[in-house]
């Protein structure tokens, strides 16, 4: 059953709303500082290529394995972060690097969400035979490791974003469908459902508008996780050679390239990339725990 909706602005609700995240983040604390490096992140992905002071591709091998704070042919040149190998400024390529990772996270996150709540939404409504297969569809899938799977498919398909953030999606269905399924089968019982079937709404209606609406709080909770396990699979496909192409510039492409060099103590090329993925995943970590017990503090007691 639909509730109309007033076509008044809520200016109010929407300023009381913004006050009461506000004290909740703040409440917290460290929620709030995990949101200002992801905004910092974000702020890096998108005007990286005005940040960047060198080309993240351009190779100067007279400038090659510079250390942090150094500067190249008579100090014309100066790498805040460095060089790699191939005298590729690591600042440059860690700008670059946070907007592939960002993008492969959220869209990967936004293609297996989609999916999966469709999936597991349509299976908990109508359950039978229908919620059967998709059930042990997604047992298989649980049966085998995600990297694995990954790595199969990406060697299968090839490397390139596209390719990535398929194998990712498809790859994440499965938790949201699982969710979307035990939240449906709990709310197609409720009387406001009963009451839409009673005045002749039809069944897509009860699905996106009676339904869905009120299972998306685990949902959104779950996708803040996952944009992290994303980030780090991602990472972890383009350590392999596996990911994007290696002629764009990853934080997991960064760190492959500096194994043959830490032995030799070229410390800066394993540390930057190896922050950047800590802080991302640790900040997405941090703020999908201040969403569960903002969104569902019910899920929080019982954690």
């Amino acid at each position: 059953m639909t509730i109309p909706h007033s076509t008044a602005p809520a200016t109010p609700d929407r300023r009381n709303a913004a006050r009461r995240i506000w004290r909740s983040l703040c409440r917290a604390k460290w929620p709030l500082v995990a949101l200002v490096i992801l905004a910092l992140i974000v702020f890096a992905a998108v005007f990286g290529p005005m940040l960047a002071t060198h080309d993240p591709n351009r190779q100067d091998i007279i400038a090659r394995l510079k250390p942090p704070m150094s500067s190249a042919h008579r100090g014309k040149l100066f790498f805040l972060l460095g060089t790699d190998g191939l005298g590729r400024d690591v600042l440059a390529r860690l700008l670059f690097g946070a907007r592939v990772s960002l993008i492969v996270a959220s869209i990967s996150v936004l293609v297996g969400g989609v999916i999966g709540t469709i999936l597991g939404t349509i299976s908990g409504y109508f359950g039978g035979w229908l919620d059967d297969v998709l059930m042990r569809i997604a047992d298989i899938q649980l049966a085998f490791p995600f990297i694995l799977l990954a790595i199969i498919f990406m060697l299968v398909l090839g490397p390139g974003m596209a390719n990535l953030i398929l194998v990712l999606g498809i790859g994440q269905w499965v938790t949201y469908a699982r969710i979307a399924r035990g939240q449906t089968m709990m709310q197609r019982e409720r009387e406001y459902i009963e009451a839409a079937k009673a005045i002749g709404q039809k069944t897509p209606g009860i699905l996106f508008t009676g339904i869905l609406p009120n299972i998306l709080s685990p949902l959104i909770i779950i996708g803040s996780f996952n944009i992290a396990s994303v980030i780090l699979a991602e990472a972890a496909l383009s350590f392999l050679g596996l990911g994007v192409p290696t002629t764009t510039p990853t934080w997991g492409g960064m760190l492959a390239e500096s194994r043959d060099q830490l032995l030799a103590g070229r410390w800066w090329l394993a540390l930057f990339p190896g922050i950047a993925i800590m802080l991302t995943v640790l900040s997405f970590n941090l703020l999908g725990d201040w969403l569960r017990d903002f969104l569902d503090p019910r899920l929080a007691n019982e954690g």
